[in-house]
């Protein structure tokens, strides 16, 4: 299997944004994706009744923590209890995802627009800062799960408007395409929060990594990591106890994938986002 070559191209940074309710997709999708093998199709197929089957069972049992959590947030501070936004999802399609909200009502309005979430962030409030810290905001992505928008396993899905800065900033960006988003994934229990450039970048290598490598084995493994994570274990503990794959320098004997950021554009990465009046929150 070649870990270096993708036949991905950026045109998706090229198309401007739309409403998530119209459901728009790229146009040319099939020139974004990297051509899937008949055995990885016939498995992601499989993966669809599993996440269905799986994703329906958790959100029944999940569903009493959300009605807490959701009277919680209400209680507590203005704005509605769960929030959605925008995402891109696979094929290049626009869904809303569903979290418990942990923000300030409105607060992207008062605040500049988005941003990176860093450490001791003001936006979050406190309630959201236990919800965050246990990731119960993520539970109503359950739902996600159940309606086809996302899977259990996968990579992040990104918001438009920052898939284009991104897109041109690092190259196979859009190969995280190819596959339905997950609510867990290689990279989100291996690496921390995106804070700059240079974080996005390695997740698209873990991206990669995962597409080229999705099956039953490595998704189990993964959902295994992520239970373990959540108790408390590092990220370095769950990569070695799950054996899981590590294609960016972490010790291990798998080959390393590398991400060179584009050189056609005059601007830096960071230049990019600025200029699209954009910046991202994880």
């Amino acid at each position: 299997m070649d870990f270096s070559n993708s036949s991905c191209i950026n045109e998706f940074a090229t198309i401007p944004a739309r409403s998530a309710e119209h459901h728009n997709s790229l146009t040319s999708t099939a020139d974004l994706l990297k051509p899937v093998a008949s055995s990885e199709r016939r498995y992601d197929l499989v993966k669809r009744v599993l996440d269905l089957f799986a994703g329906s069972l958790l959100f029944v049992l999940a569903l009493p923590v959300i009605v807490v959590g959701w009277s919680l947030v209400r209680a507590t501070s203005a704005g509605a209890g769960i929030y959605t936004q925008t995402r891109v999802g696979l094929g290049g399609r626009y869904f809303l995802i569903y979290k418990l909200r942990t923000m300030a009502h409105n607060c992207e309005a008062t605040t500049g627009g988005a941003k990176w979430s860093t450490a001791g962030d003001t936006r979050v409030t406190p309630v959201g800062r236990i919800f965050r810290k246990l990731h119960i905001d993520e539970l109503p992505q359950l739902w996600n799960v159940i309606i086809g928008n996302m899977s259990l396993v996968g990579p992040r899905p990104e918001r438009p408007e920052f898939v284009k800065p991104l897109s041109l900033s690092i190259p196979d960006y859009t190969r995280r395409l190819a596959v339905r988003p997950g609510v867990t994934g290689l990279s989100q229990i291996q690496l921390p929060p995106d804070t700059k450039l240079e974080s996005v970048r390695r997740k698209v290598v873990m991206d990669r990594c995962y597409i080229d490598n999705r099956g039953l084995c490595l998704d189990l493994r993964i959902i295994v990591g992520t239970a373990i994570y959540l108790v408390g274990f590092s990220y370095v503990r769950v990569r070695r106890l799950l054996a899981l794959p590590s294609p960016i320098g972490f010790p291990s004997k798998q080959i390393a994938y590398t991400v060179p950021f584009q050189t056609a554009s005059t601007k830096s990465p960071e230049e990019s986002l600025a200029a699209s009046g954009s910046s991202i929150n994880s």
